[in-house]
């Protein structure tokens, strides 16, 4: 066998460990979400319960603090945010390696810098300013500001910079202007990029637990992870609930990976061909 080959085996061996223990725990918690409480803690674990109780399921799913309503209102924060976020940042993105004007370099290096700034600075300004605006309370609190995201410009400038002037400037020559070519020509292109940040925004958008925390009051507002913390705090020793809530909590982002995962690589990769 040759040193490559004993190399490529042993990595492969090493990814397969780290691997499983990433994975058992997420085994664990849909295991113990259909366990009864006295199988919680049975030593050593009972992987597959004896008899599948669907009763903590039901209970998330139904009564006065249903999941229904965290998740339709998790749904609208995340695809709406989601959407916006893709759309200006290509655009934002097309007009910093598109569009010649002066400057151009120093402002996106001055924006870049912004993601330096940890976001719990901004709660304060951002709470006045809302409750002055009158979104305070509101999913516009969390909608509007998730439209904007820097990694996101970043992301696509360097998709848009891997493409080759040469199209654009054909395109101008035949009479079409930015709009049209970044419509027509460059977004097609973009596909992978675009659904690479589409799923790590939206991704973003459905853990976020801090933002929502700090600008929604009502109960009837809350999203997902203000759902599950409530859910927890009401019922601190019921660990199959807990894990059936969590289990639930995850699902959207199982749908998202697995629809979208054959365009994280290739989108990654792509956007970083060219700094």
């Amino acid at each position: 066998m040759s040193k490559a080959m004993i190399r490529k085996t042993i990595l492969t061996v090493v990814m397969l460990f780290f691997s499983i223990v990433m994975i058992v725990p997420f085994l664990w918690m849909i295991s113990t979400s259909f366990k009864t409480p006295a199988e919680v803690f049975e030593y050593p674990i009972r992987w597959i319960p004896a008899h599948f109780n669907w009763s903590h399921h039901v209970k998330i799913w139904s009564g006065d603090n249903s999941f229904v309503q965290y998740y339709a209102n998790s749904l609208k924060v995340a695809v709406i945010s989601t959407a916006g976020a893709v759309l200006l940042s290509s655009l934002a993105a097309y007009g910093f390696s598109r569009i010649e004007f002066k400057g151009r370099n120093a402002m996106f290096l001055i924006y870049l810098s912004m993601m330096m700034v940890p976001p719990q600075v901004l709660f304060v300004p951002k709470f006045i300013m809302f409750d002055w605006v009158g979104i305070f309370n509101t999913h516009w609190a969390l909608i509007l500001p998730g439209m904007f995201t820097i990694f996101g410009v970043f992301m696509m400038r360097q998709f848009f910079l891997s493409v080759p002037a040469e199209i654009s400037e054909a395109a101008f020559i035949d009479g079409a202007g930015h709009f049209r070519i970044f419509s027509r020509i460059v977004l097609p292109m973009a596909k992978p990029s675009l659904a690479t940040l589409a799923i790590i925004d939206f991704s973003w958008h459905w853990n976020d637990y801090e933002n929502a925390l700090v600008f929604l009051i009502d109960h009837k507002l809350f999203t997902v992870p203000l759902g599950l913390q409530n859910f927890i705090l009401e019922n601190t020793v019921d660990y199959n609930g807990m894990m059936a809530a969590a289990a639930a909590g995850i699902i959207p982002m199982i749908v998202v990976f697995l629809i979208g995962q054959r365009y994280i690589i290739e989108g990654v990769a792509s956007s970083a061909v060219k700094g």
